[in-house]
């Protein structure tokens, strides 16, 4: 029990940057839509040239975050050599990496449909580099439990970027008559975003001092880098599949889809993704903690029974994130412009999509523990095929809703596959019967969300929020005995 609280205090510290940073950067969306329109395609840009990062990212780390946690924590291990090793690796690779982009940026460019703006792809690359090699620095703070620095320095960046987009895009516009704001050009705006994500990267970068500081390339070790990478390898292929689950959709519509409006559909479903993306910080703040709790536990029968204890819960919670969002979407829906609205309805498909992922997080530890790596990347290349299957097949015919519909089936593959192959392997008492219980509840209060019409927006806001106190009176009643300690405590504390 200690230890789960261990676990709860740290997700509620990386939540500060995961969570409610990326509520801050919800700005962002508004910010972005209000003043880039649908029909403009410039926000369809962003979001595809995004997808790509995010997919280059994971290649350019290349599993070198759990790798180092796993050789870290091993007995006699010397940490600091670990250090030095993961984070020469990634950065020579990057370093690599940026230079062969900018010898061939034009060629690059023009696949990539962008011919008339290589500047974009030139400055991505630079973050995307710089992002890799910060995700080892990263990767130490939380391996010291350093989880204040973490969130402050993640924070940092989303205050300095919300701040400088804040002023390209509200005071520049009024300021450009000025001397100085000669720089300033409107029909830039996609750019802006770009050139201020590279700025609020590299200053971040300064933030980890004290860690580069420590680094030392002479205890670089070449043996040590064999024997990680050999353990990395099925993990990068599972990363890159699992990515792929997340962006391959949007890197794929402009090549599927058939209209000429492929920029203007594709911003309309990324703006709209956005909504959903709660469910990601939450998956992510679980994450930064989660992670290197288990490998900290091992492997014993207790280690199984927090498994599964994290498990339902994780699942509990996450199902009244998706009750809120989709019973307020009245509200919600005001983050973005009207112009954007109708793909709204792929957001309800998204966050369970990324509830699953989270899911599959979850039940992936058996195969890491037992240094079975290769099956996360048989089952998310599975996975992937789906995703690709669905899109293909689909984009044509239904536009952005097939990549919603293509990402549920494919985490929905990888949840089944790691499910039954891991408790094979590595059996954890999941309690099922109510997992399933609680997403079909979810489910049915959405469909009777769905399927009631009101018209009267006020009457409809609490029919909504009726369904969501039945969700939630379901969760304290199940939970009641816990719920009734936590209450105990609070009013002996008073």
């Amino acid at each position: 029990m200690a230890s789960l609280k261990k676990l709860l205090s740290d997700s509620v510290v990386y939540g500060l940057s995961s969570i409610v940073g990326r509520f801050l950067n919800y700005l962002l969306v508004p910010l972005y839509t209000y003043h880039i329109s649908a029909a403009s395609g410039g926000y369809g840009v962003v979001t595809n040239i995004y997808a790509y990062t995010a997919l280059l990212l994971v290649i350019l780390t290349f599993g070198m975050e759990t790798t180092f946690f796993y050789f870290a924590n091993k007995e006699g291990a010397n940490g600091r050599q670990v250090f030095s090793t993961a984070l020469t690796s990634v950065g020579s690779v990057s370093l690599l990496f940026v230079l062969s982009v900018l010898l061939f940026l034009g060629p690059i460019a023009a696949a990539m449909g962008y011919e008339s703006h290589p500047e974009y792809i030139a400055v991505m690359a630079v973050v995307v580099a710089l992002d890799a090699f910060q995700a080892i620095l990263f990767a130490r703070l939380r391996f010291e439990n350093k989880a204040w620095k973490f969130a402050a320095l993640k924070l940092a960046f989303i205050v300095l970027n919300i701040g400088l987009n804040l002023f390209v895009f509200l005071v520049a516009p009024k300021c450009q008559h000025l001397p100085f704001m000669q720089w300033y050009d409107e029909q830039n705006n996609v750019g802006y975003i770009f050139y201020i994500n590279l700025l609020c990267t590299a200053l971040v970068t300064f933030g980890f001092w004290r860690e580069l500081k420590d680094f030392r390339f002479s205890i670089f070790n070449f043996q040590l880098l064999k024997r990680m990478l050999k353990y990395a390898w099925p993990l990068l292929i599972f990363g890159i599949v699992g990515i792929l689950n997340q962006v391959l959709d949007k890197i794929l519509f402009p090549f599927l889809y058939p209209g000429a409006d492929m920029h203007e559909q594709l911003g309309i479903y990324g703006a709209c993704v956005k909504i959903a993306m709660i469910m990601a910080m939450i998956t992510q703040a679980f994450r930064y903690a989660y992670e290197p709790f288990v490998f900290a536990g091992g492997k014993g029968e207790k280690s199984k029974e927090s498994q599964a204890l994290v498990m339902k819960y994780f699942v509990m919670f996450t199902l009244l994130a998706f009750m809120v969002v989709v019973c307020y979407m009245d509200l919600f829906r005001y983050i973005i412009k009207s112009d954007y609205w109708d793909g709204l309805r792929a957001v309800p498909i998204v966050m369970m999509a990324e509830i699953l992922m989270g899911v599959y997080f979850n039940l992936s530890f058996w195969y890491k523990l037992t240094a079975k790596t290769y099956w996360g990347a048989i089952m998310s290349a599975i996975g992937c095929a789906v995703l690709v299957l669905v899109n293909v097949l689909l984009v044509p015919r239904i536009g952005y809703m097939a990549c919603a519909w293509g990402g549920l089936a494919g985490y929905g593959t990888c949840v089944l596959l790691s499910y039954f192959i891991g408790q094979r392997h590595y059996r954890v008492p999941y309690p099922v019967p109510s997992i399933l219980g609680w997403f079909a509840l979810a489910l049915a209060l959405y469909a009777a969300s769905t399927l009631v019409h009101i018209d009267n927006l006020w009457l409809r806001l609490a029919y909504n929020t009726l369904l969501l106190l039945v969700f939630l009176a379901a969760l304290l009643y199940s939970e009641r005995v816990l719920v009734s300690k936590v209450v105990g405590k609070l009013s002996k504390r008073k």
